[in-house]
């Protein structure tokens, strides 16, 4: 496996997105898929772990992630139908979700299974969204202990999805057990709420999940106003470009994991030690490459993360409107 190589574990689904007229347009997502096709867009050597769906919309995966240059872990497909996901935009473009999750192709596999998929030595693991709540924490904590024995950095973004389960404290306890084991923990200020944080400033909030001993680096995204990066020993804020002419939402938070890891990687800081003395300027560095990566999907419908070179061009205007 290549020297930065990424792992994924987590929900391929398809968001049925309602059109102005009414009408629901299928799109390939969810959001361990999306930071997948994102990380390898990016130039980032990915392998992806759950199984696709023999039915259609497996195909349309197959397709989608092979084009990007994704590996999948295991050629064996699912006889279980593709997960689904009703998506529904306010006037802002931000979605809302209604998930349809059972019996379903990215939920065919067993710990076992996952764990024995594992490469050798992955550099990072990433999880999150679907994969975090109730039904199927317990075995992806398992995943995340045995890519943790294997020496890969713990990659987590809570993204959570309240409508798709009815206990939301029990959902929020599990999750804040699982962000505790990650040394990269991403978050939105939504997910904060949430968490259980409503009471305190998203960034004190932010704060806490950071004292967590195993925990490196905390990503809190603000939406349009932009992004904190935090360790221990920095606090960097990265603003958003003005003017962008925003479509919808869907998958910024995605993209924006993968820009902050491909930074991360070319700066050689994904392991523990390393991303936990990263300093202000490379922190920086990393957030902008996010936001950037974030912004150029915002200006597209739908999730279609941007290629290494879009964002390298887009940073440079953005460095050349600065000036």
């Amino acid at each position: 496996m290549a020297v930065n190589a990424v792992v994924t574990y987590g929900e391929a689904l398809v968001d049925m997105i309602e059109m102005p007229d009414g009408r629901f347009a299928a799109a390939l997502g969810g959001s361990v898929c999306n930071f997948t096709i994102a990380c390898a867009r990016q130039a980032m050597p990915v392998t992806y772990l759950n199984p696709l769906s023999v039915d259609s919309f497996g195909n349309g995966f197959a397709r989608l992630l092979d084009d990007a240059g994704v590996t999948l872990a295991s050629a064996q497909r699912s006889s279980h139908p593709t997960s689904l996901a009703i998506v529904t935009l306010d006037t802002g473009g931000s979605p809302s979700y209604a998930f349809h999750r059972e019996g379903v192709a990215d939920r065919d596999i067993t710990p076992q299974q996952a764990c024995a998929l594992l490469p050798s030595t992955p550099r990072l693991f990433h999880t999150g969204g679907l994969a975090l709540l109730p039904a199927d924490l317990q075995k992806t904590e398992q995943v995340i202990a045995a890519a943790a024995a294997a020496g890969a950095l713990i990659s987590l973004d809570a993204n959570m999805r309240p409508l798709a389960c009815p206990d939301l404290a029990g959902y929020a306890a599990g999750v804040r057990r699982v962000l505790a084991q990650a040394h990269l923990v991403k978050v939105s200020e939504e997910d904060l709420q949430h968490l259980g944080f409503d009471g305190l400033a998203p960034l004190d909030a932010a704060r806490l999940l950071l004292a967590a001993p195993d925990t490196c680096l905390v990503a809190l995204t603000l939406g349009a106003e932009g992004a904190v990066l935090l360790t221990r020993s920095a606090t960097v804020n990265v603003g958003t470009p003005a003017g962008l002419a925003v479509i919808d939402t869907v998958g910024c938070g995605d993209c924006f994991v993968a820009g902050l890891v491909q930074s991360l990687a070319q700066a050689n800081l994904l392991a523990p030690a390393a991303l936990a003395q990263a300093d202000a300027a490379t922190l920086e560095r990393a957030g902008r490459r996010a936001v950037a990566t974030a912004s150029l999907n915002a200006m597209r419908e739908g999730c279609k993360p941007p290629t290494e070179e879009e964002v390298t061009r887009f940073l440079r205007g953005a460095e050349v409107l600065a000036a």
